[in-house]
């Protein structure tokens, strides 16, 4: 009879790839075949009551599969990385003592890296700080923030998006108040997941069919009310300055202000989603020990091959 010591610890089934890659499809799948739950890495689905332009998993989607952190804070008040982190490790933990297979999806890489590497204690938030950053942004226009961090930490501005504010005012934060890069302080004093055998999947799809699902997608969101649900939005909580970057919702915003045609917001909408799919594999070729799969999620032979991996490390 094997001891304690022997029992392997539970498996984690983490799940990457590009927007539009087919992770909830796929994800779903696993979850049915080998009895688990959804953990969402997204870092706009946390978010309530914004629906269209997250491509969260539909009601029915979420009646199949349990799912966990959609859904879970407020649009008015910021959702950190550190936060997520507590969380989806909570939930991780949840999971496992029911004796389900724990399964994290989504697109949002800082959010797993929060989660699996662990995160710096990085300085504490400075509220005047983060006032002048944010109004300077708005005195000098788009784009100053990530010019000013290329000169103080050329390497975050390599993987921050000029447009994303709230990670733009964090990195300039610490390198302020720090006194070193926050790429340097990534490196230090993380507090890195332990008790899980994790299983890492990636998805690799063609890239001109990956573009051509992400135009398809990013036109749909538009066409089910992605603007009217924007016009809600700003009418009911104003225009909160990180959730209105994100993509979709910038655009749809930008239409409403009559800044742009319809047409015009629907294509630079679906530039920016294959923009970002772009940053989104470039971040996930640094993880390491994954399992690449050549195809959409939504595939039957590559649905079959995630199958196989998670069955043989179910197995070990």
């Amino acid at each position: 009879m094997a001891s304690l010591v022997d029992v392997p610890p539970p498996l984690l089934v983490v799940l990457l790839g590009p927007t539009a890659s087919g992770k909830t499809a796929l994800s779903l799948q696993l979850a049915e075949t080998f009895n688990g739950e959804i953990v969402s890495c997204d870092s706009v689905a946390v978010y309530r009551d914004f629906e269209i332009g997250t491509a969260k998993p539909t009601p029915a989607e979420r009646h199949r599969v349990p799912h966990h952190l959609i859904d879970i804070a407020s649009p008015t008040e910021p959702y950190s990385a550190g936060e997520y982190s507590r969380a989806a490790r909570a939930a991780l933990a949840d999971i496992s003592s029911r004796g389900r297979l724990p399964i994290v999806t989504g697109g949002t890489g800082l959010y797993l890296r929060a989660l699996v590497s662990g995160l710096f204690p990085g300085p504490a938030r400075v509220q005047e700080l983060r006032r002048r950053l944010r109004e300077s942004e708005e005195r000098r226009g788009n784009g100053h923030l990530h010019r000013m961090l290329r000169r103080l930490d050329p390497a975050a501005a390599g993987v921050i998006h000029p447009n994303d504010l709230p990670k733009l005012i964090r990195a300039l934060e610490v390198a302020l108040t720090a006194g070193q890069p926050i790429t340097a302080a990534w490196a230090e004093g993380r507090n890195p997941l332990t008790g899980y055998r994790i299983l890492r999947i990636g998805l690799d799809p063609d890239r001109r069919q990956l573009y051509a699902r992400i135009n398809q997608r990013a036109a749909q969101m538009f066409a089910l009310g992605l603007v009217d649900e924007t016009r809600e939005l700003l009418a009911k909580y104003g225009p909160h300055p990180g959730l209105f970057n994100a993509l979709g919702y910038r655009q749809a915003a930008a239409y409403l202000r009559s800044e742009c045609a319809l047409e015009t917001a629907i294509q630079q909408a679906q530039q920016g989603h294959r923009n970002y799919a772009k940053r989104q594999l470039t971040w996930f070729r640094r993880e390491p020990d994954v399992h690449w799969l050549r195809g959409f999620g939504d595939q039957d032979a590559v649905a079959a091959s995630a199958i196989e991996l998670v069955r043989a490390a179910a197995d070990p």
